[in-house]
Order: structure tokens, then sequence, then C-alpha cells
């Protein structure tokens, strides 16, 4: 052991440069196996999701393939309520280590700051709040109609609702759900205007009056209604991703009528801020590597569920952009609401 002023004095005797570079590999050589072996301890996901919900279901399924790939457990905590406020407060104050993230869904990201019911910490915001690391899953919206209609094409169903403002509802599952902001959406770029019937039960809930003509439209997720759409129970329009969908390869994307339009529902991964770059790229690239897993695929495949591989930096942008398009959205909801 050196006593205090020791290296000093070698220093002063030409013996310090040595001694000094042999502690510098030694502390490098100490440091260095902390980032070669992360993670080297369990990994926690915090979800803004109820146990069950498809957002928490994928987000199972990817924790299992990362817990593969890292030899280490991945454990999911769900954290629901306060329309995502809950899970975004205990995962911000999480420690920037690598090993606690965060799985919020795109709901939690698109809130109108400073609405009724909306909590002072939402919207999150990127990068001030949390760090991205790239997708869970993506679930496009499907947008159904009753056969009683009698449209079999957006653009129909755009030159009927302009025939008659107001006269057309739709069905989604409660209001400021993204069910109901896609279709606020779509209103805003067809330049028709809906009705909107709110069924707190789901899509199931929904389905009777849909069939029956009672209401013509209604949305949601494969999970929801693809079913009803491939059992012919109702006629399928269109579907919210940027192309068609393998699964739908009969069902055009709503952008091949409604330019640019986009409504799928999507579930991240975040980091605290402060969380190490060569975590990021290494859980960025293991995710991506996760979501290649033929067994991963085959479950999203029945759950109606989609990858998108993203880099660090396009993850962000991505989020930045469906934060900008919504905005309207929820800026026109909020109105309505004051006004009511």
């Amino acid at each position: 052991m050196f006593r205090k002023g020791q290296i000093v004095r070698l220093f002063l005797k030409g013996r310090g440069a040595p001694l000094l570079a042999a502690i510098g590999l030694t502390l490098a050589a100490t440091a260095a196996p902390a980032q070669s072996t992360y993670p080297d301890r369990p990994v926690t996901f915090i979800s803004d999701a109820p146990p069950g919900l498809s957002s928490d279901v994928a987000t199972r399924i990817v924790a299992e393939q990362l817990s593969t790939i890292w030899k280490q457990q991945v454990v999911v905590l769900n954290q629901p309520g306060g329309g995502g406020s809950i899970s975004a407060r205990a995962a911000s104050r999480a420690a920037p280590d690598g090993y606690t993230f965060y799985t919020p869904s795109n709901s939690t990201f698109l809130q109108l700051k400073g609405a009724a019911g909306v909590a002072p910490n939402l919207p999150i915001e990127m990068p001030r709040d949390f760090l991205p690391v790239g997708f869970i899953s993506v679930q496009p919206m499907l947008i159904g109609v009753s056969p009683k209609l009698n449209v079999s094409s957006v653009a129909e169903l755009v030159a009927l609702a302009k025939q008659k403002p107001g006269e057309i509802a739709f069905a989604a599952t409660g209001r400021g759900r993204f069910t109901h902001l896609t279709m606020e959406l779509f209103q805003i770029r067809a330049g028709v205007k809906l009705t909107f019937v709110p069924y707190t039960g789901g899509p199931a809930a929904a389905m009777n009056d849909v069939t029956s003509g009672r209401v013509g439209i209604i949305v949601d997720g494969y999970p929801g209604i693809g079913g009803a759409i491939e059992g012919d129970l109702i006629k399928g329009l269109g579907v919210g991703s940027s192309e068609r969908l393998k699964e739908f390869p009969n069902l055009p994307a709503i952008a091949e009528t409604l330019p640019g339009f986009f409504a799928s529902g999507w579930t991240i991964l975040i980091a605290p801020v402060g969380t190490p770059d060569e975590i990021l790229k290494k859980v960025s690239a293991d995710l991506n590597k996760a979501l290649e897993s033929p067994d991963l695929l085959a479950r999203f495949s029945k759950l109606g569920l989609y990858t998108n591989k993203t880099a660090l930096a396009d993850a962000g942008e991505f989020v930045k952009k469906e934060q900008e398009t919504w905005r309207p959205v929820l800026e026109k909801v909020a109105s309505e609401d004051t006004n009511k």
C-alpha cells in the first residue's frame, strides 16, 4: 500500500509515469467488466397498461426474448392509472443505470398539456423527460362499417358523410381514447362530420349496433374487429397503417384515399434521462434482435401486432412527428369538451 504523498515522491524520481499508467490500467480493467457484462442483474420494465391489455402482452413477449438474450430476467411491473401519469412518475424517478425502463403506449404521449383531466407531468416529451430506445409493438387501427351503410370504400364513405353531415355515427371505446381520436383525425382529413357514440365495453359491446345498422362505423385494432371483418359481419374499409397489411391484402390503407393518414397504436421502450449512451445503444440493438425472433413474430401475428425496428434517433423523431400530427385533434376534442 502507498502512503499519502508517496506517489508524488515516486513521480519526482521519474517513476511516476509508469506507476500512474499501471494504476490507470487497473482502474480501466476494473470498470470494463461492468459495461461488457451488462446486464448483470434483473432489469425492470415499468408498463402503463393493466395486465392483459395488448400493449402489456406485447411488452411481456419482448421481455421474454430479452431475458433469453441477456440471460437475465426482465420483470414487467404494471402501474396503470392516471392516464399514464402514475407509471411516468415512477419511471422518471428510477436511477438512470440501465436497470429500469419505461414502456408507455402512445396515449401517454398524445395528451394536451393543461387540458382538463390531464396530469401535470403529461404528456411525455423527449428528450426532456426520457430517452428513446425503440418500439415494442405497433397496432394499426381498422375502420369497419355496417353492411347496411352500403359503402364499399373509404371514398364512398367520405362522399356519403358529406351528403349527410352528422347523420352517420361511429362507435369507439371511450372519449379521448385512441379509437375515438382516430375517427376525429379521419373527420379532419376527410372534411366530414360524424357523430361519436362511446362504448365503454369495447368493440364487442358495439358490434350488435353496428351489424344491425344502428351505428354505421366502428374503429378498433385487429383483436377488436378483425374477426368480424374476416367473418363478413362488417365490411372492412381501411387500415391506419402506412401501407396494406399482409393479412389483409385487399384492405386498402386509408392513406391511399387520404394521403398521409396514419393511425396506429404503439408501445415504446424509453429510459430515464442520464442513462449511459453505451447502454442505450446495446438495449436498442438487442431489442431489434428480439423483434426478429420467429416465436415473437408468430405470437404478435395472432394479436394483430407488428414490429417497428428503428435506430435510437429515428424513434425519437417518430414520436415528435406523432405529437405534431395529433395536436390539432387533441385541441379539437378539448375545445368541444369546454363548450359543452
